[in-house]
């Protein structure tokens, strides 16, 4: 996604499930976008444990990322999730390692 979609589309992350008048989305009650929401948060989740780490809601407008130990960051979208990943961690979070992609792909989560 180019940045300039962030300027033109509003204060919204464009991965946020947000309802946007005058466009087709599934997204309009704000009962699915929680849904919707819930699903990215498992789907991160999924990820994240292969590095110590998970995601969860904070009051429909932010998340909150923490480790095993405890460290834990507010992160605004899931556009900050992995360099907030890195911090926290000390280390290179790559979701899209061929590796770790084929450990999920068997049903090995993390």
């Amino acid at each position: 996604m180019c940045s300039l979609c962030g300027v033109i589309g509003g204060n919204e992350h464009w991965t946020d499930a947000v309802a946007r008048p005058g466009i087709y989305t599934r997204n309009v009650e704000r009962f699915d976008r929680r849904r919707e929401r819930a699903r990215r948060v498992a789907a991160a989740n999924r990820v994240l444990s292969a590095f110590g780490m998970s995601l969860s809601d904070w009051q429909g407008s932010s998340f909150l990322l923490a480790t095993r130990t405890g460290k834990n960051e507010i992160i605004e979208d899931l556009g900050h999730l992995w360099p907030a990943a890195e911090q926290l961690s000390g280390r290179i979070c790559d979701p899209l390692d061929p590796v770790l992609i084929a450990r999920l792909e068997e049903g090995h989560d993390g």
